[in-house]
C-alpha cells in the first residue's frame, strides 16, 4: 500500500530519495530511491502526466487529498504534485459532487 499511496511531490530525483507518508505505525518515512530505477520511473511517470494532462483537457482529472487540503487549497487536486504515481485506469466520481477523478491502483492488483 506505500506504494501504491505514493504521490508524484513524494519523489525526489535530485536527493534519489521517496517519502513514504503515513506507513507502518502511522510515520513517514524517507528511503531510497535506487539509480537503476530512476530512468524507469521518470518515463512511467511522463505517461501518467500524459493521462493526467488528457484528464484536465476533458474537464476531470482530480485526486482525492489528505485531509480537509482541498478546502484550503481548492486547486490543489488538480496539480500534477498531488497525483498518483500509480493512478488507476478508471475514473471514481463523488455521487455528492459530481466530480471524477482517479485514485491509486488498488491492492488487490499487485
Amino acid at each position: 500500500m506505500e506504494c501504491l499511496r505514493l504521490r508524484v511531490q513524494d519523489i525526489d530525483f535530485s536527493r534519489n530519495e521517496i517519502l513514504v507518508r503515513d506507513g507502518k505505525g502511522a510515520k513517514d518515512r524517507i528511503t531510497m530511491l535506487p539509480e537503476s530505477l530512476k530512468a524507469s520511473l521518470r518515463e512511467h511517470l511522463e505517461k501518467v502526466k500524459a493521462i493526467h494532462e488528457k484528464d484536465l483537457s476533458e474537464g476531470w482529472g482530480c485526486v482525492q487529498m489528505p485531509g480537509a487540503l482541498d478546502c484550503k487549497y481548492p486547486n490543489a487536486p488538480k496539480e500534477w504534485r498531488w497525483q498518483w504515481v500509480f493512478p488507476q485506469e478508471t475514473r471514481w466520481k463523488n455521487t455528492k459532487t459530481g466530480e471524477e477523478g482517479r485514485h491509486h491502483t488498488h491492492e488487490t492488483i499487485l
